[in-house]
């Protein structure tokens, strides 16, 4: 029973590999290769060896060259490994072509990260999330895949039953494509009562590279037990808990799905009402693992998803995490040089952490505007209202009403002012 348990725990094995085009970064594309190494062995496999190409242009059958997959069939007999994975982008073509060459499973970056989101999706939503991304990417791929068959029947009444059979499979995933997107629709309009119901709370939104360390920031912040694993993506799910500022003032922390270079575009769409906590969010905390030699374009990328969620204008602190892992203390004075707004923490050492919390409300207070108002005591009911609303910050009684200093939120000046413009001094 022993020796049967240990074959089934027994890792696949892959080669990993990614063509370069002559006159790019290789530098750059070698630290890619790295990133897929880690990719792959989240998603549960050994990388046995790392290949890389550089040609002015890739095969468009096979994206190396003939020689080059040679060497790979050779190194799967050396190696007796299952998969290959590349960082490139393949074509149905593509994959075809070298599931034939090389007799194991062909894949790509996009279908690695979608099987590791696959696998991590524990709450009903993230699971929908996924498979909807899982057949967005593959309703174009199963469209193209097939075309070769279409090419062997020509002419009326010949049409070939891979032709037939095609057409029923784009039939079944647009189906359940559209089934999917209204079950998210449904979720996605209970969120936006829940967020709505949070109207008036500080708002603060955990975005970084995967990796970074937010959910361990998180339980740090919150004590919230959000699972914690040093994997790629091991949390999907957006978390919302309660935290407490230093001034006592109660405001909602979230923490969402870990950014990646080049995430398959399907999945930032069907993940955009998981992200909706950070667009709706007051203050957006960029975490950054500061003892990654790569942290300025896990940056970028992180940036440049929010700007493709359209989440931009927003008040941004950056969070230089693992401090507890740099071996000179100097590299963090090069950093705040480069970026005036950051706290440097280590969230599993719990360093430096209420000097986080301090930023946090400082940045929440200077979205706010204060108003002078006057209510005359035939108005008195009107104060409970007012308290509820704004944050009182000076009161003093008259002889004929109540003359008070109110601090809220810049998005509610509309709303307040609606209220209570008659009572309204400056």
């Amino acid at each position: 029973m022993k020796q049967i348990h240990e074959i089934e725990n027994k890792k696949e094995k892959a080669i990993i590999a990614i063509f370069i085009q002559k006159g790019s970064n290789r530098d750059e594309a070698m630290d890619n290769l790295e990133e897929l190494g880690l990719l792959v062995d989240t998603a549960g496999a050994e990388v046995v060896e790392k290949v890389y190409q550089e040609l002015q242009t890739p095969s468009v059958a096979t994206l190396f060259g003939k020689g080059k997959v040679e060497e790979l069939a050779l190194l799967i007999e050396e190696h007796q490994a299952s998969m290959v994975v590349f960082d490139n982008e393949l074509t149905p073509v593509q994959v075809r072509n070298l599931s034939n060459a090389l007799k194991v499973k062909i894949l790509d970056r996009s279908s690695i990260i979608l099987d590791i989101f696959a696998k991590n999706a524990k709450t009903l939503e993230a699971q929908l999330q996924v498979e909807l991304a899982q057949n967005l990417y593959l309703l174009p791929r199963l469209s193209r895949m097939w075309t070769h068959l279409s090419k062997q029947y020509g002419g009326v009444g010949t049409k070939g039953p891979g032709e037939t059979q095609i057409e029923t499979d784009r039939r079944i995933i647009r189906k359940r494509i559209q089934i999917l997107k209204e079950k998210l629709k449904t979720i996605d309009t209970q969120n936006f009562e829940q967020r709505k119901s949070r109207h008036g709370t500080p708002r603060f939104a955990l975005v970084g590279y995967t990796n970074a360390g937010k959910s361990t920031l998180m339980n740090s912040l919150t004590n919230a037990g959000v699972y914690v694993e040093d994997k790629l993506f091991a949390t999907l799910s957006t978390v919302v808990r309660q935290i407490t500022l230093p001034s006592g003032k109660i405001g909602l922390l979230s923490d969402t799905v870990g950014f990646i270079r080049n995430l398959p575009h399907h999945l930032v769409a069907s993940f955009r009402s998981t992200l909706a906590e950070a667009s709706e969010s007051d203050v957006i905390l960029i975490v950054i693992d500061s003892s990654d030699n790569n942290f300025s374009k896990h940056i970028s990328t992180v940036v440049d998803t929010l700007n493709d969620l359209n989440i931009k204008d927003k008040p941004i602190i950056y969070v230089f995490n693992k401090i507890d892992r740099l071996e000179h203390l100097e590299h963090i004075k090069q950093i705040k040089g480069e970026y005036p707004n950051a706290v440097f923490v280590s969230a599993k050492k719990n360093m430096n952490i209420s000097e986080l919390l301090n930023q946090m409300e400082n940045e929440y207070d200077r979205l706010s505007n204060n108003l002078e108002l006057f209510v005359p005591y035939e108005k008195n009911s009107e104060l409970n209202k007012i308290y509820s609303i704004c944050k009182v910050i000076d009161r003093k009684d008259t002889d004929v009403g109540t003359n008070l200093t109110i601090n809220f939120q810049t998005e509610l000046d509309k709303h307040i002012r609606n209220l209570f413009g008659q009572y309204i001094l400056n």
